[in-house]
């Protein structure tokens, strides 16, 4: 894609004006950011322009790209049955005085639909990564860093996951220059589903990616937790009746005791005189009974007895006892002896079932990316000569945000703070600028006549028709992007 550049007084060179680098680049050579070309005295796009193409549900034939389908319009403002113009290969709107790169119209049923599309360059701008995994990550608020610089921070932990925050404009702009380079170009890889190493203060190493299960220290997880130790309990007490006398779930957060759980106690399990060193909260229920780690169940131990104190009446000789963890992963079986203390024992093939049955219920470990950028001022002009009018209409669902054809939610209040996940979009969407910013597809789609009431600039309307030899990429997808996909990425 060719796009006009600013005449430079250096001879054999033309000056981009993408980005506020303004870089000078001579013939045959890219720019700073890799993303635009000297090629003969013009400036151009080196990522193509993408526009995703749906494949019918019924036969599988992709959608034409002029096809509109038939049909009386629905009240889709997306156009579920058309192809969707993407932001990415597009270019930017900088420096902000500019219309948007491409407003697409398509009429379908007599109705006019338009496609403003444009790549942000985000200095306010992030990632929130969910891993799945009861591994002890670090403790919250540690920073979290990319060859040695701090990148983000450990966030909270949620049901059966560790959250981080990464990226924002204090680790772009507000540190030293290495800091916002390193940042940079971990959020780059990062939302381009590429594999990041990053290092927890205080806790693990990890490998992030998005799509991929998590690798904490060297080990691959396989399994999200099935529940915490009391929610176990309360699964699979059913299972466990008749067949052992007490169960023991180790979780870091709560761990479950069968005999005391209510769930036990509703199907009369007979009291059975164990111990757990913790802080007991409600009956069966027990917060810290260990230290975070990456043992079992997300704790710091490798021998479960370690939490069991002595046996009291009615402990009896020949009780039996099964320890298992929250992923099924680690579990032992255990006859008291003589002493009353347990003795390993082999497990019967009865309780095998319900060990299985746990992992069985564990979903499989996932790094989950969600891109997070605030579209500010220069990206809004792009769109509107009154940027507050599209603010507006978004928050009042006027308008539909997508970020390179994949769903956004949409924070509430002030502003256009959205979060979109990167595996819903195709390849590369991302790039970067080295001020350091990065760039990140957006969509608004709207009614037309909406796009005028805000004070769009409707001279730059082009119809789809005009640009149709201008699409440099068509990405195939099975369902419409502004649609959650279910399985791996299908692009």
């Amino acid at each position: 894609m060719v796009r006009q550049a600013v005449e430079s007084r250096m001879e054999g060179k033309i000056r981009c004006d993408a980005c506020p680098v303004m870089c000078y680049i001579a013939d045959g050579r890219a720019g700073a950011c890799d993303r635009y070309a000297n090629h003969g005295g013009e400036l151009v796009r080196l990522d193509p322009f993408t526009v995703l193409e749906a494949a019918r549900e019924d036969d599988g034939q992709v959608v034409p790209f002029l096809e509109l389908g038939p049909g009386e319009w629905n009240g889709d403002i997306l156009g579920t049955d058309r192809p969707f113009v993407t932001a990415i290969g597009a270019g930017t709107t900088y420096p902000d005085y500019k219309p948007a790169p491409f407003i697409v119209a398509q009429e379908h049923d007599g109705v006019d639909m338009v496609t403003v599309v444009t790549e942000g360059i985000f200095s306010y701008c992030g990632a929130k990564v969910k891993v799945d995994t009861d591994r002890f990550l670090g403790p919250e608020a540690a920073p979290v860093r990319v060859d040695g610089e701090p990148v983000g921070h450990v966030m909270t932990a949620e049901y059966g996951s560790q959250m981080l925050s990464l990226g924002g404009v204090h680790h772009l702009t507000g540190g030293g220059k290495k800091e916002g380079r390193v940042t940079c170009d971990a959020l780059l890889r990062l939302c381009n589903r590429e594999p990041v190493t990053v290092t927890i203060d205080g806790g693990a190493e990890v490998v992030l990616q998005a799509g991929r299960p998590p690798v904490v220290n060297g080990v691959e997880e396989h399994r999200m937790r099935v529940g915490c130790g009391s929610a176990t309990i309360g699964m699979f007490a059913r299972q466990w009746k008749g067949l052992v006398d007490e169960v023991v779930v180790v979780d870091d957060h709560i761990t479950g005791v069968l005999s005391e759980h209510q769930a036990g106690k509703f199907l009369d399990v007979a009291p059975t005189g164990i111990k757990i060193l913790g802080h007991k909260s409600t009956p069966g229920r027990y917060f810290r009974v260990a230290e975070p780690g990456a043992g079992w169940g997300g704790t710091n131990i490798e021998d479960p007895l370690t939490i069991l104190g002595p046996w009291r009446e009615p402990a009896r000789p020949g009780l039996t006892l099964l320890m298992v963890s929250t992923t099924g992963e680690q579990w032992g079986y255990y006859v008291l002896d003589d002493d009353l203390r347990p003795a390993p024992a082999e497990l019967p093939a009865s309780l095998r079932v319900s060990v299985e049955r746990i992992a069985e219920n564990c979903e499989p470990s996932v790094t989950s990316v969600l891109f997070m950028g605030g579209a500010g001022g220069s990206l809004r002009a792009g769109v509107t000569e009154n940027p507050v009018r599209l603010t507006r209409s978004v928050r009042e669902a006027v308008t539909r945000v997508t970020c390179g054809g994949a769903p956004c939610y949409v924070w509430p209040g002030g502003g256009i703070t959205f979060m979109a996940d990167v595996t819903e979009m195709p390849s590369n969407a991302f790039g970067y600028v080295p001020t350091p910013a990065l760039v990140a597809p957006v969509e608004f789609t709207m009614r037309l006549d909406d796009y005028a009431a805000l004070g769009g600039h409707m001279e730059k309307v082009r119809r789809v028709e005009e640009i149709a030899d201008q699409i440099e990429r068509r990405v195939i997808t099975r369902a419409p992007p502004w649609v959650a996909r279910q399985g791996p990425d299908r692009r």
